[in-house]
């Protein structure tokens, strides 16, 4: 118990470094697409080792199953992945990590428009706490910022919505394939995507970037990418998703906390506020979809 505790929170704060890197590889002056492609080139292959592992003497894949993987490696990490790291050229990582935890809640929605499946009053109201929480944090943002804050605030919000998507639909395949094989094959195809769109958008004279900016790739593609995946996949074996989930709230809090401390960003009452309403809304919903 204790052990999938400790794996579940440090992939949480792992996972929420991502943001704290691309933040200080914008510095050296790349841009999304150079800095993505990076990010995937570094990752492609631990994701493939991670794909044939899982694969061992299971059945090939179909070809509906093929589909399936190339839809939830474009939604689930090629634009989820993209949509997000060209959010955080215009915003903080404090206000990305809260949107992104947002996540829940479009999972909830999707549910009612694709399947109509209700959501109750409490539910309903832990949505409007947790939006709410991002909206102070949005417009204190603004005010300090300007208005390329609401672009970043849109990329990242559609970041979360291609997120949700991928786990709406991703159940069938899940108890199909095993989800380590999905997201080892799934990751694959975006990591593929995203280095096709880096060699169609720009000339390879992009790739020329600062020596920082490697390295922080490869910190991102490791520690903040790959590790997490695993980490939060073995503490699910250990304590099931639902315990793993509620743990993901010190996600928001670490990414604050790192965003103070590496990146200066400022930490004003407003900032405490919103991630407050956030994560008590989130809980909110979360625990009233399990009773």
């Amino acid at each position: 118990m204790a052990t999938g505790l400790l794996l579940a929170v440090l992939g949480s704060i792992a996972f929420s470094g991502k943001a704290i890197i691309v933040k200080l590889a914008y510095r050296y002056g790349v841009d999304a697409v150079t800095l993505i492609m990076y990010r995937m080139l570094f990752a492609l292959p631990i994701f493939a080792a991670m794909a044939w592992w899982a694969s061992r003497g299971k059945p090939p894949l179909t070809r509906h199953d093929w589909l399936g993987v190339l839809g939830l490696g474009v939604t689930g990490y090629y634009l989820a992945s993209f949509l997000d790291f060209a959010g955080l050229a215009y915003i903080s990582a404090s206000l990305e990590r809260l949107i992104l935890y947002l996540n829940p809640t479009l999972v909830l929605l999707l549910g009612w428009l694709l399947y109509k499946r209700p959501v109750g009053r409490v539910q309903a109201l832990g949505m409007g706490i947790s939006y709410l929480g991002v909206v102070l944090v949005f417009g204190h943002e603004v005010k300090l910022e300007g208005g390329d804050v609401a672009l970043g605030a849109v990329l990242v919000f559609l970041s979360a919505v291609s997120y949700a998507i991928y786990l709406s639909y991703s159940g069938e395949l899940v108890q199909r394939l095993g989800s380590l094989r999905l997201v080892g094959l799934a990751t694959t195809v975006a990591c593929g995507l995203c280095i096709a769109q880096f060699l169609l958008l720009r000339p390879m004279t992009a790739a020329l970037v600062a020596p920082q900016v490697i390295w922080l790739s490869i910190l991102n593609a490791t520690l903040c990418t790959a590790v997490p995946v695993l980490m939060v996949m073995m503490a699910i074996e250990r304590i099931g998703a639902g315990l793993a989930a509620q743990t993901g709230m010190v996600g928001p809090m670490s990414t604050i906390l790192m965003g103070v401390l590496i990146l200066g960003e400022p930490f004003t009452a407003w900032v405490a506020a919103g991630t407050v309403l956030v994560i008590a809304g989130v809980f909110v919903v979360s625990r009233a979809g399990r009773v």
